[in-house]
């Protein structure tokens, strides 16, 4: 296994854990309802101490996306194992954070100071278009064809990362701008938004470009 995979790995593995810490958090605060974590105070806004860390965690192992696959490019080291883990390390780090921030308030009661989280419709719309386009991938693969990703896929997963850190830090530094939008609505929904249309967006472009495989024999 190459620098790269291991790297790659490390992105799996480090789901995973962020996954169990969340769990344990879950169930120490329904074994002590009263427990909360505690916040930190920027102005008007208040993050949640455990949001923070989180945070930090995520955008180290966002970053190692970029790493993994600039390094196999460069040192020549592209394998097939690298090319099937990568999009599952994407996969769970970013649809396990939109489905939790997706329902927040019940994943995560010890947390009184970050109630707004995603939609729940922008979280379906997303993990169906990746259902989707990796059903199309599997089909492409008995047929011997390669889909290539395309700039919407990667700006897909880009702004779904920006968004899930915005959500994540309370809409911090944005808040303090909110104030200018309707009711409601802040800029971690429009980045969320923004993730969604992009997100549908590519996965029809990548089910038409790549229609042919439908055909039958």
């Amino acid at each position: 296994m190459n620098l790269p995979t291991k790297i790659t790995v490390s992105r799996i593995v480090a789901s995973a854990v962020i996954f169990v810490t969340l769990l344990t958090f879950y169930i120490i605060s329904q074994i002590n309802p009263s427990f909360a974590t505690p916040y930190l105070a920027l102005g008007d806004v208040k993050i949640d101490i455990f949001f923070i860390i989180l945070l930090v965690v995520f955008i180290i192992v966002a970053f190692t996306d970029m790493v993994d696959g600039k390094l196999a490019r460069s040192r020549n080291e592209v394998t097939t194992l690298g090319k099937f883990l990568d999009p599952i390390a994407d996969k769970l780090l970013v649809n396990s954070m939109l489905i939790f921030l997706c329902a927040v308030n019940i994943l995560a009661p010890y947390n009184k100071t970050n109630p707004v989280g995603i939609s729940a419709w922008c979280v379906i719309l997303m993990v169906a278009r990746d259902i989707v386009v990796d059903s199309l991938r599997l089909i492409a693969v008995n047929k011997n064809v390669v889909i290539a990703a395309n700039i919407f896929g990667k700006m897909k997963t880009v702004f779904q990362m920006i968004a899930i850190g915005v959500v994540l830090a309370n809409d911090f530094p944005f808040a303090f701008f909110d104030q200018g939008f309707p009711a409601g609505l802040r800029i971690s929904d429009i980045l969320v938004y923004i993730a969604t249309a992009i997100s549908v967006i590519s996965g029809i472009i990548y089910v038409i470009q790549n229609k042919k495989v439908f055909k039958e024999e």
